[in-house]
């Protein structure tokens, strides 16, 4: 390795470990909490970093993929089993990207995103993001819904209920460790394999038939409409967040050999979960076939129905008992690592960190509502098609996420000797161009049916300018990146440190303090005056935050509103005595905006705040303003911890 890789290289090691703060660590809770072990057996070693392939691999066997497989087994018999493998390829090599990603730069791909687009891309991520969240949570509460139906026949709106109560379980894991909510999953994932395992062994499929579903082909636009589903639910958006960010709960020294060595482990990780997730996802495909297509039933494309019939065809009521407890068992699975990604998602693309429980009940209504909207209109004959269009919805979620993974593993500078070669480039840019052009043909074609049917005017009209800006938005993420690049001059460590003989100090004349009238405003003063001269004027901001205040803004006229004004000026009374001019401005309703916009109004050259700010609601919604406020300003800002 030259010698200005090894500089490059042992900035990316540095820079994400010892420059961030706790906080913006990707799942900070549990980041680096899992100790690899560097010195003793091989084994040991393997097994310390063995876990996070497998919370992603439960995606990949999820309700939304039962319901995909079925009704491509049932439809096409064995046809469609190389869209499963040529899925798994692809998720091999994205998933192993999305490793690299968080292994080698510390970020995982949200973080990565916001670092590399401007606000409003960033912002437009995310929305599609939690999309294909929502999507997927959608598909694991109809699945665990259905199967608490089919073992205790509650009626299907009774069982998507009985889901909310699952929220607070994954809180309940994480308090353990992340060990034993690893271990508790890989629970799970042997559930949903023993299960088909045996419904196979009961169906005697012909592995002759079985090997010529191994060749591609698309009988129809049906198939081509399940085959992208089929993709969707097995290549998950959100699973390339959720693995850049668990691979980071593994404690790694930040020096080549050891990044090496948990590269080559995270790959053996992926490559055995995920292997395993495409037998189970085939195992689904290969018994619809065989029980269903050869029988004649090739209308089966509902989850309820096929667990009627797998008794009276296989001669066995365990079948059934099997597949429904499976499907338990992979609906909550999966509930528990979207709710991680979710997680990971929101902190990533907004820095912006609710409480966990919040997160969840907000995430999983999200899921619930359409469900019971779907059941309470069409009935419960609708909710399998459901099913198969939220792994649709994921499929054209795909390319805003692989897009910018590719890039950002592409990048020499940041990546260093841990970039990607040129030929798994190769193959991911032809993913991703394949991904792409498999979701227009389905858009295209799906549009030209919906724009042959009289009527939906407004619908029509917004459905173009939609699929307009969703194909500029790709097109831009592709973009950007090299665009941003060749106008970043690249350079190395050497001279970087080189320091000039005298450091200019700046002197600030006008310099904004932020009061909340707690004891601790004397020290926030004294920090201030100490960034200031003789000359400097002082800016006292305090934001009124009553309830008149928050209805009337600038015309309350509240005993709290005249109050905050009296010690605001008493406030300026004392600077003004200590020979300090000083000048006060209230702000009223918001906060962080309201700091903001008196900030730019009085044309301050500095921002001194306090880190704790108020309690209360907003805090346990939206975290603290110095956050907002530090993101929304281009001048220093001055954080004093009290």
């Amino acid at each position: 390795m030259s010698e200005p890789d090894t500089a490059r290289t042992a900035k990316i090691r540095d820079k994400p470990m010892k420059q961030r703060p706790f906080s913006d660590l990707s799942l900070s809770d549990v980041h680096g909490s899992v100790e690899v072990n560097q010195t003793g057996s091989r084994w040991k070693q393997v097994f310390s970093f063995f876990g996070p392939a497998y919370l992603v691999s439960v995606g990949y066997m999820d309700p939304g993929n039962w319901a995909t497989d079925i009704a491509g087994g049932s439809q096409f018999g064995y046809r469609l089993l190389w869209v499963l493998l040529m899925s798994n390829g692809m998720a091999l090599l994205l998933q192993g990207m999305a490793a690299r990603l968080g292994i080698v730069r510390g970020r995982d791909l949200a973080q990565a995103n916001r670092e590399a687009y401007p606000r409003s891309i960033n912002f437009c991520l995310y929305v599609l993001a939690e999309i294909a969240i929502t999507a997927c949570d959608l598909a694991e509460v109809l699945g665990m819904a259905i199967g608490i139906q089919l073992l205790t026949g509650l009626p299907l709106i009774y069982g998507v209920a009985i889901t909310a109560l699952d929220t607070f379980l994954l809180l309940f894991l994480q308090r353990l460790g992340m060990r034993r909510l690893e271990v508790f999953i890989l629970g799970l994932i042997a559930v949903v394999g023993i299960s088909f395992f045996i419904e196979i062994f009961l169906a005697k499929p012909s592995l002759g038939e079985i090997s010529q579903g191994l060749v591609p082909s698309l009988p129809g636009r049906a198939a081509l409409y399940i085959a992208i589903g089929i993709i969707g639910a097995t290549v998950m958006p959100h699973n390339l967040y959720l693995h850049s960010a668990l691979v980071q709960t593994r404690k790694i020294k930040r020096e080549d050999k050891f990044i090496k060595q948990a590269l080559k482990l995270a790959r053996l990780d992926s490559a055995i979960a995920l292997n395993l997730a495409f037998f189970v996802n085939a195992a689904i495909l290969v018994l619809a076939g065989a029980v269903f297509f050869k029988s004649g039933r090739t209308q089966v494309a509902s989850i309820g129905e096929a667990h009627q019939l797998l008794s009276p065809l296989l001669g066995s009521r365990m079948a059934s008992v099997l597949f429904a407890t499976a499907l338990i068992a992979a609906g909550q699975s999966s509930t528990i690592t979207g709710t991680l990604a979710g997680q990971i998602v929101m902190e990533g693309h907004l820095r912006l960190r609710i409480n966990p429980v919040l997160r969840r009940i907000i995430t999983r209504m999200l899921a619930i509502v359409p469900a019971v909207i779907v059941i309470g209109i069409s009935g419960e004959n609708q909710v399998d098609r459901l099913l198969v269009f939220s792994q649709v919805i994921l499929s054209l979620q795909l390319g805003f996420a692989v897009i910018p993974l590719i890039h950002f593993v592409s990048d020499r500078k940041k990546m260093g000797i841990f970039q990607i070669k040129i030929v798994t480039r190769f193959f991911a840019w032809a993913i991703a161009a394949l991904l792409v052009f498999l979701n227009l043909k389905l858009v295209a074609e799906e549009g030209q049916y919906f724009f042959s049917l009289p009527g939906y005017g407004i619908f029509k009209i917004l459905s173009v300018i939609v699929l307009l800006g969703a194909i500029a938005l790709l097109f831009y993420i592709f973009i950007h990146p090299w665009k941003s690049r060749s106008e970043v001059k690249d350079v190395t460590l050497h001279g970087e440190g080189k320091i000039p003989a005298m450091l200019e100090v700046p002197k600030f004349k006008n310099i904004a303090v932020a009061l909340d009238f707690s004891p601790k405003d004397e020290k926030l003063l004294a920090f201030a005056i100490g960034q200031g001269n003789p000359d400097s004027n002082y800016i006292l901001i305090h934001v009124v935050e009553s309830a008149s205040a928050r209805m009337l803004g600038k015309q309350s006229d509240d005993l709290e509103t005249r109050t905050d004004e009296e010690r605001l000026n008493s406030y300026k009374q004392t600077l003004e005595n200590n020979h300090c001019k000083a000048v006060t401005r209230l702000g009223y309703i918001n906060r962080s905006k309201e700091i903001v916009r008196i900030v730019h109004e009085e044309m301050a050259e500095i921002l001194v705040i306090g880190a704790h700010g108020h309690t209360g609601l907003k805090d346990f919604i939206y975290g603290e303003t110095v956050n907002t406020v530090r993101h929304e300003l281009k001048i220093p800002v001055l954080i004093v911890n009290l």
